[in-house]
């Protein structure tokens, strides 16, 4: 797994009429499940009035099923949410929703128009999307002495690393999420750097 993805920097909207049904494509970033569904919600209360609000998620990284969800919201079987669903799987961009809202213009468009008409708007609405990336890191735990408070924070920047919390008793516990791949170098720096061996939980 890489450790960087591109993960939606906003939200994106995109309109088309197909047949004189209006659709409506809808995505945001969504960094988990509850956040996905809370999006899908929002966006039925805003279009409460459409014949369909059809939508997929993908909360995890791209490429995985994990963490995801579809519905055709009264769609035939399978022909708006998985869709939906495998365009996100393979749009390269993670931690995605996408609501697509339809109001019925009076032509059926069979199976594989609704199929081309959901991928198509979504495929619009990305092509708008502003992504940015996402660095996968991991919770790094130590403490130091006072005096080596600077130095400390000069390698954080060094190594982009971010600080979650700071507890300062006898010495000065760190707690600091770092970029999961130069984890074990930002150790070995932090070490490098002391002139005693520094506590790492």
């Amino acid at each position: 797994m890489n450790n960087q993805f591109k993960v939606p920097a906003s939200s994106a909207r995109t309109y088309e009429t197909i047949k004189k049904s209006r659709f409506i494509a809808t995505v945001q970033r969504a960094s988990s499940v509850e956040e996905a569904k809370n999006f899908i919600e929002k966006i039925k209360k805003e279009f409460p009035n459409a014949t369909h609000n059809c939508w997929a998620y993908q909360a995890g990284a791209p490429g995985t099923s994990t963490l995801a969800g579809k519905s055709d919201d009264g769609e035939p079987h399978s022909t708006a949410g998985k869709p939906m669903l495998n365009i996100l799987i393979n749009s390269q961009i993670g931690e995605i929703a996408a609501v697509v809202t339809r109001y019925f213009g009076g032509v059926k468009l069979g199976t594989g128009g609704l199929i081309r008409a959901y991928s198509g708007v979504l495929k619009k609405a990305l092509a708008d999307l502003k992504v940015k990336k996402k660095i996968i890191t991991v919770d790094i735990i130590f403490t130091v002495k006072y005096n080596d408070i600077t130095s400390v924070k000069h390698i954080l920047g060094l190594f982009e690393a971010k600080i979650i919390q700071e507890v300062y008793k006898e010495n000065v516990l760190f707690k600091v999420a770092a970029p999961k791949e130069k984890a074990e170098e930002f150790k070995t720096s932090i070490t490098n750097m002391l002139n005693y061996q520094p506590v790492f939980k």
